[in-house]
């Protein structure tokens, strides 16, 4: 049985990561922000008496079942409001911007480029294109991407949290790096 530290060790380790596998899946900030809160609460109420080696699994499931929920409910929500739609006179746009979460990580107190501007550009300018690439990925390998090189996790546990076959994992990783291979090198990334 995981403690309460491990749970929230556990917790504030995946977070970060965790909102961005949302946000790349829903493209809606407040919706992935919702998506995360949901997915801990779910894990610390249902899971608190699993230990912690378990964590990673039953999380990555958990995130990407409250992905496809949402999805469920955007699907219902659309409806009815396509059918009262007629009755509004304007549309409210939103505003899609975000702040980068990947900033707020702590950097490595070794590293000789810190105090580096030029380095510290080219750095963020590559995750900015890695992001955008990564986000026209289509959505099973994404997932499969983010959970083998994000999250670490090796190809069984990722068929497990995807619901799919070992085969499956690799088949939609090897064409996920393929493609983002081919859209950063068509940006100048030299690979």
């Amino acid at each position: 049985m995981a403690t309460r530290q491990q749970f929230s060790d556990f917790l504030s380790d995946v977070e970060i990561r965790a909102y961005k596998q949302a946000l790349y899946a829903v493209r809606d900030e407040q919706a992935a922000l919702d998506i995360v809160q949901d997915s801990m609460l779910k894990l610390t109420e249902k899971y608190s008496d699993k230990p912690a080696t378990e964590l990673p699994l039953l999380f990555q499931r958990i995130l990407q079942n409250t992905i496809t929920d949402h999805y469920r409910r955007q699907k219902t929500r659309s409806t009815w409001v396509t059918l009262f739609s007629a009755f509004s006179s304007e549309s409210e746009e939103k505003d899609n911007e975000y702040s980068d979460l990947l900033e707020t990580l702590q950097v490595n107190s070794n590293s000789t480029n810190e105090s580096n501007p030029n380095v510290q550009l080219e750095q963020k300018q590559l995750i900015s294109l890695i992001e955008q690439a990564i986000e026209t990925l289509p959505a099973r390998q994404r997932e499969a991407f983010l959970l083998r090189y994000w999250e670490e996790m090796d190809v069984y546990e990722t068929a497990i949290v995807m619901g799919c076959s070992e085969g499956s994992v690799k088949t939609h990783c090897s064409r996920a790096t393929h493609a983002l291979a081919t859209i950063l090198r068509a940006k100048g990334v030299k690979l």
